[in-house]
Order: C-alpha cells, then structure tokens, then sequence
C-alpha cells in the first residue's frame, strides 16, 4: 500500500547515482535498455511525494485527466473552494498553480475559508492537553443536525469557533422546537377541513405580521448566502423561527384556530407556508431534522385533504424542493400597516409580562389591564382576545379605548401614543409589596453608602485602575437599581 504518488525514479542496476525519469516503468525500461543494454536492472525510488503534491493534483486528476472526459469537461474548473485557513499555501496555492501548469486554467474562482474549531476557551485542541472534542461522541449524544449546525453558524469566515458544548445542547434544543412545532401544526389540522377554504384569503394583523418578517428572513438569508455569509443566514433564520414563529405565531395561532372555519383554515395555511419555508431555509444545516419533519408535515397535510400545499405542489422530498424566494406576499399584498400595528402589539405584551415579572405576579394569575389606544383603538379592540391570551389579562376587566382617565395606584406603560395602565388592587398584596420593597431599597442603600466611602477613601487612589473602575460601574448598577425601586414605591 503506496500512500501517495511513487516518485518516478528509478535507480540503473542499484546505482542511485545512475537513474531514469519515465510515466511509467516500461518506458523506464525502454530508455534503459537503449542506454544500458538489454541487461540493465531497474529499481523504483521507494519513497513517496509527499500529501500536498497528490492534494495540489486533486481538482483535474480526479475528473480523468490527462483524458478529456465529460467529468472534466463538466466539474472542471469549478466555482468555489471551501477550507480552513491554516492550508491556504501547503494546498490552495498549489493546486492553483499545478491546475496552471497543466491545465492553463485556475481550478476555481472563489476561496471560502474558514477558521479552525478550538475548545471552549479558545485553546488549539490537542491531545496532550487532554481537551479534543470527539465529534462521534458529541453527535451520539446531542445529534449529527446539532453539531452540523453548531459548527456552521457558530463562527463568522477565516475567525476560528470556540466549540462549547452547551451550544451544541442549546442547538439541539433548537432541533427539538422544530419538532414540536411541526407537531402542533399536524394536530391542529382538525380545527378545519377542506369545506372551510375561503374564497379568498383574508389574513389577520398576526398572519401579515408573520408573513412579512419571513419575507424579510428570506430575503437577508438568500443576500447572505450569496455573499458566503452562511452563518449569519443560519443565525438569522434561527432567530427568526424560535423568536417569531414559535414563541409568537405559534401561541397566538392557538386563538385563531379555535374560531374554526375559515379563519382556522387560514391559520393553518399560514403555519404550513412558514413552517415549510423555514425548513427549506434551514436545510443546509440540520439535513435530517428537516428533512424527516417536512415529509412528516408533507403527509399529514396530503392525508388530511384539507386544500392545503405549496403553490408548487410537494416535491418528492425537500432536498429536491424549490429554495425560497422572498416577496411574493409583498408582491399580492401590502402588509406594512398591520404588521406595524401587530409589532407594537407584541412590545407592549412583552412589557405586560415584564410588569407582572416585576411585581411578582402568579404566571397563571389573571390581572385587570386598561388600554387608552388613541387612533389605534379599533385595532386593539379587535385584538382583544389575542391580547388577553397573551398576557393573561382577564378578558372580562380588560378594558380599550381610545381614551381613558389614568387610575390611581396603577403602573403606567407607554408605547408611543398608547399607554397601558396595570391596577395594582388585586393583581399584588399592596401593603406586603411595600414591604419587600422598603427592606430590599434599604439593603441597596445601605450597599450604596459602603462603596460611596470606599471610592471616597485612600483606596481609589492606590488600587489598580482596573479595580477601582469594577467599583464605580458597580456603584452605578446599584444607584439604578435604587432609582427602579423608589419609583416602584412612589407608585404604590
């Protein structure tokens, strides 16, 4: 077993100062022979060209070179050639200049590099240090998809990823969310059948919202691929999928599904079309989560025979299925305006679930909310239901109007021309809140005074900067917390 190129010597009847070069030892033979005589023994140098040589070979000598076959004439030269950094000169260099030599052609016209994976302190992995991640481990543990992924959206081009191996279970977690959404949506199909298809879609706030932030995914992750930004891409569809459509749409879409009818219809239409281009989007990464998940949904859908598919129909697997294209809502629909409304909508249920957060509120305590919603005061009024699901507001105490006198003892939330008042009667035990509050503000002064002196003392001047600098930013963090509290106080 010859592990690269044998070096085409060989050496005239032992002689290694005597040698021939020749393709092959025939021809070697043939111009010994004519040289030697008919009696001449040969022997080939033992050794070998070392890996780069065979490597620098490798976009032509696989193809069929020297003959011009249709592999050659096809692959070569090729578009993009992808490796890490550390190479570029033992390998990318000169395949470039054999494929010159050659050939008279550059091998490729693009060199994506990558960095190198480090262990999770940024330590080159090494096995005397003990700290190499065996990736077969790692994939039996966590998943071939969570490592793949890991590893593709962990780093940005030529910087080198620090592989921490809670990232790859936070990934894997990611898998798992994937999973569980298509789940639900398969569930759902029965809040609806195919009789309950409007003749013409008319979506909610909730719907264009979604719709138009996928076009907008869609539409930064085909940019960054083009440009080889592919971790960023994966990133942002990430994002995108767990932020927006699952924490969010997927919440919400459990309202619209229980009116039934057309609008379940239409909810489900709009979870199947995210859903579906999220993993054509993340296919790349994770192959098998998204491809088994796809057909899974695929069935669920054909089964159902709910009139429910992509505009092309389903192809035989995803691998094989159209990569999505943003603006094709944009293009049939304008849904800036809802999906504005419905992105205030989603702030202020994020403050509200904050507030609660703050005051201590039960999660599963329903609380009593007033919304002076100015002009948007339709709007908010036919998401009443949303909203008070989402925030758990007791739908029967949630009042909206465009107007509304601010009450006493309440928490004041503004966004823009809209303010949200949180009655403190009955949502929190207001003698036992002040309470908590007086105990925890007088610790924080008490805090506050011992490191007001410390910097007021000789220390500030004969610590090191670095030290003293820690104190002050810790002084600060403190002065604000103490503020937050006094204004909670003045509320109560």
């Amino acid at each position: 077993l010859w592990w690269g190129h044998r070096i085409p010597v060989w050496y005239v009847n032992g002689d290694e100062k005597e040698f021939i070069v020749a393709h092959s030892e025939e021809e070697a033979y043939e111009i010994a022979r004519d040289k030697f005589g008919a009696g001449v023994t040969l022997r080939q140098d033992p050794d070998v060209l070392d890996t780069w040589f065979s490597s620098a070979l490798w976009p032509f000598s696989t193809l069929g070179w020297p003959e011009q076959t249709d592999d050659l004439a096809r692959f070569f030269p090729t578009d993009v050639m992808e490796t890490g950094y550390d190479i570029l000169f033992f390998w990318v260099a000169r395949m470039v200049m054999t494929s010159l030599l050659f050939t008279n052609d550059i091998p490729f016209h693009t060199i994506y590099l990558h960095g190198l994976v480090r262990d999770e302190h940024g330590q080159k992995m090494s096995k005397t240090k003990g700290n190499v991640t065996d990736p077969l481990k790692v994939m039996g543990e966590y998943g071939t998809d969570a490592l793949r992924f890991t590893l593709l959206t962990g780093g940005t081009p030529g910087h080198d990823l620090n592989l921490s191996l809670e990232r790859v279970a936070s990934n894997r977690n990611f898998a798992n969310k994937i999973w569980n959404a298509a789940r639900f949506i398969t569930r759902s199909l029965e809040k609806a059948t195919a009789e309950d298809k409007p003749d013409q879609l008319e979506f909610t706030a909730a719907d264009q919202w979604i719709l138009t932030n996928l076009s907008t995914v869609t539409r930064d992750a085909n940019r960054l691929f083009n440009n080889y930004q592919f971790g960023e891409a994966g990133r942002q569809v990430y994002d995108f999928l767990w932020g927006d459509f699952a924490d969010w749409y997927v919440e919400l879409a459990k309202v619209q599904l229980s009116e039934g009818g057309s609008r379940a219809w239409t909810t489900l239409f709009v979870l199947r079309h995210v859903l579906d281009d999220c993993l054509r989007l993340l296919h790349p990464y994770i192959p098998f989560v998204t491809e088994e998940t796809w057909q899974q949904l695929k069935q669920a859908f054909v089964e159902s025979e709910i009139g429910i598919q992509p505009v092309e129909g389903w192809a035989d697997a995803l691998i094989v299925a159209d990569w999505p294209e943003c603006g094709e809502w944009q293009t049939c629909y304008d849904f800036s305006a809802a999906a504005a409304d419905f992105e205030q909508l989603r702030e202020l249920v994020t403050r509200i679930r904050a507030a609660r957060s703050e005051q201590g509120v039960e999660p599963a305590k329903w609380i009593t909310a007033m919304i002076a919603a100015g002009d948007k005061g339709t709007f908010y009024q036919s998401q009443h239901a949303i909203l008070s699901f989402l925030a758990r507001l007791d739908p029967e105490r949630l009042t909206i109007a465009a107007n509304l006198e601010a009450p006493t003892q309440a928490l004041t939330l503004a966004l823009g021309d809209l303010t949200c008042y949180l009655p403190l009667a009955g949502m929190v035990d207001l003698d036992k809140e002040k309470e908590r509050l007086q105990k925890e503000s007088g610790a924080l002064e008490k805090e506050i005074q011992r490191l007001t002196n410390l910097l007021n003392s000789p220390f500030a001047q004969k610590a090191p900067t670095a030290v003293v600098q820690k104190e002050r930013d810790k002084l600060a963090q403190l002065q604000a917390s103490h503020a937050e509290l006094s204004e909670r106080l003045n509320t109560l």
